[in-house]
């Protein structure tokens, strides 16, 4: 469900004039915030711990921090515009051609465009608001000085989109006079708001059907119920500026960086090396060393495609040359990409905590998902190299055997590597430091061990191009967790989770039968819906029906992440069929078919964590 992925950010150095100027600006922008969101907390720490008596700390340190996410979020939403990589929902425009194709690709990013302004004019207004409310960030530093970074996002972010919407000149201003028709509209209606109501959802229904952005499509849902309602547009910002500085959210960008910086050195080869030492004698080794590698990289990115597409070259060729058919490596490396999810320091249980909270019906932690993820992890890795065994020789590699000495070498050239996971732990669980410390210092680690321990990469010249990645990648997904709060915000105004409580346990009794309904529908929210749109908008909607029926909000919590992980395998947009058909170059219909015995696998495993509920809620309970 994303825009087709290019390999790397186009060279500034190709960038002429003015673009070159502006590439910098934004690029050297993200890699500043990065840096000090990593450096402050790291600071914070050891100014507690070891420098309180002698030197003064850092006035309002953690709403820098939080700040600073924002800053992340908007750059990085930009810089995702201007390489085209928003995520999407590509479906119907891969079959068009010619000039239809032309149309259809103006008329999407025409729409996408205007929702991008309208959402810009709402952010306008809330910095207006916030201007006159003279709050201070720090150091005389008004927020609303941080919060106009909505307004040059969203502004950039509509420039791009018209930009993308034509291959010439005349496709683009055919693509900005239909952003200019849409704005109109929205801005002086020639009829009532309430009767534009189901022609604007339709109309924007196509324009994500032929690729507008996610982001665009949750935005512009809400800003049509929100405005044909006769409410304020400036609520969408609100809400996403409340949910970006959140206090927990800066540990997202943060642990996703230092999975960049892994993925990007040489972490991969000598973490494949090790478990090749350990595992590749066996039967099935090869299967068992792409389970715990691609889970090991995706807990840390929380981006299955940045596994897939970072390990695929690497993994293919050791699991064709020990036996397995392109089919079954096809779909053991498609279907292991999502394993991580469950696992700390990975994405969604934050994400999923901050949200469920939010509402303030239940309260999970961070610390607490993780701990009940930790054996339904492991259960759905199991199953994986359970099938990737059955599917390789059925005999142990000839002539290959266990050398105690190669195995110990192979730990001890990949040691730093190992640790990474000790000290995100140890911090996060062991009470050194808050959870967005336990993160910084998780990144630092990386970052250190990465571009001076091992020398992979070069600090001038490596660095900033994966900060820059980093940036996109977290912007890409806080803009549509951002926008999507404000839909989600229409819902609860609206009374629509009081609704579905109401109806859902007057037509289902049992607790059993309301779990096997729930996961077949987040199978289809799974299919149809990104992760993290899909953690914002339905999370509010479930966490009070699983309430309802006592189910432990760890244990939902769990199920949700664990179903909407099939949900990267379902046809026909799941992402991880996209990435790995662009991946290995093979058709999307050929990946699905290799793809489809690792998601009843998988199936399997769902239902054993939903139905086994001390798998999830036992670790938290006695690891207090």
């Amino acid at each position: 469900m994303m825009a087709q992925p290019t390999p790397e950010i186009v060279p500034t150095a190709s960038v002429r004039g003015w673009q070159r100027w502006l590439r910098r600006t934004e690029n050297g922008l993200v890699v500043a915030s990065l840096a000090v969101m990593v450096l402050l907390p790291c600071w914070e720490i050891l100014h507690r711990k070891f420098l309180s008596g002698f030197l003064p700390g850092v006035e309002s340190a953690t709403p820098i921090v939080r700040h600073l996410v924002l800053a992340v979020a908007m750059l990085g939403g930009a810089l995702a515009a201007r390489e085209n990589r928003l995520l999407s929902l590509a479906t119907l425009s891969t079959y068009l051609r010619g000039r239809v194709k032309a149309v259809a690709q103006a008329f999407s990013g025409g729409f996408a465009a205007a929702v991008c302004a309208l959402l810009c004019g709402a952010s306008v207004e809330f910095v207006l608001v916030s201007r006159r409310l003279g709050q201070e960030l720090a150091y005389g530093v008004p927020v609303w000085c941080v919060q106009v970074l909505l307004v040059v996002g969203f502004a950039l972010i509509a420039a791009r989109l018209v930009w993308f919407g034509g291959q010439t000149w005349r496709g683009r201003l055919v693509t900005l006079a239909v952003g200019l028709v849409v704005v109109a509209v929205g801005c002086w209606a020639p009829v009532s708001p309430e009767k534009l109501r189901w022609p604007g959802m339709i109309a924007l229904l196509l324009a994500t059907a032929l690729g507008a952005p996610v982001f665009t499509a949750l935005g512009g849902a809400a800003l049509v119920l929100i405005w044909s309602g006769g409410d304020v547009v400036a609520s969408i910002p609100i809400n996403h500026y409340r949910l970006v500085v959140n206090p927990t959210l800066p540990t997202i960008p943060l642990f996703t960086l230092a999975g960049y910086f892994l993925a990007e050195g040489g972490a991969a080869k000598r973490l494949l090396a090790l478990f090749n030492a350990w595992f590749g004698q066996m039967r099935g080794g090869p299967a068992v060393v792409t389970v715990f590698l691609c889970a090991f990289f995706t807990s840390f990115t929380g981006a299955s495609g940045v596994t897939i597409i970072a390990l695929g070259g690497l993994l293919m060729p050791i699991l064709r040359s020990s036996g397995y058919s392109e089919r079954n490596a096809l779909g053991l490396l498609t279907g292991a990409g999502s394993l991580g999810l469950l696992f700390p320091p990975c994405l969604p249980p934050i994400l999923y905590s901050i949200v469920a909270s939010g509402g303030g019906a239940t309260s999970v932690t961070m610390e607490e998902m993780f701990k009940g993820g930790l054996l339904p992890g492991v259960v759905m890795m199991a199953m994986t190299a359970w099938w990737g065994i059955g599917r390789g020789p059925k005999q142990a590699p000839q002539g290959v055997k266990f050398a105690a000495g190669k195995a110990w070498a192979a730990v001890w050239e990949a040691k730093w590597e190992l640790c990474i996971p000790v000290v995100a732990l140890v911090m996060l669980f062991g009470g050194w430091a808050s959870p967005v410390e336990a993160a910084a210092v998780t990144a630092f680690y990386a970052f250190v061990v990465e571009v001076f321990i091992y020398r992979d990469l070069r600090l001038v010249k490596d660095v900033p191009r994966v900060m820059v990645e980093c940036g996109l990648l977290v912007g890409g997904v806080l803009l549509i967790v951002g926008v999507a709060m404000g839909f989600t915000h229409f819902l609860i105004d609206a009374q629509v989770p009081d609704q579905c409580i109401a109806w859902v346990t007057g037509a289902v009794k049992s607790k059993w039968v309301f779990l096997l309904l729930l996961n077949l529908f987040l199978l289809v929210v799974g299919a149809l819906m990104e992760i993290y749109a899909a953690i914002v908008v339905v999370v509010p909607l479930l966490v009070p029906i699983g309430l309802a029926f006592g189910i432990d909000p760890i244990h939902l919590g769990i199920i949700f992440l664990a179903n909407l992980e099939l949900g990267f395998l379902m046809p026909p947009v799941g992402m991880n069929l996209l990435l790995a058909s662009y991946r290995f170059k093979k058709p999307m219909s050929e990946v699905t078919r290799a793809s489809l015995p690792m998601l009843v696998v998988l199936l399997i495993g769902v239902l054993l964590i939903t139905y086994i509920e001390p798998l999830t809620t036992w670790l938290p309970r006695v690891w207090k």
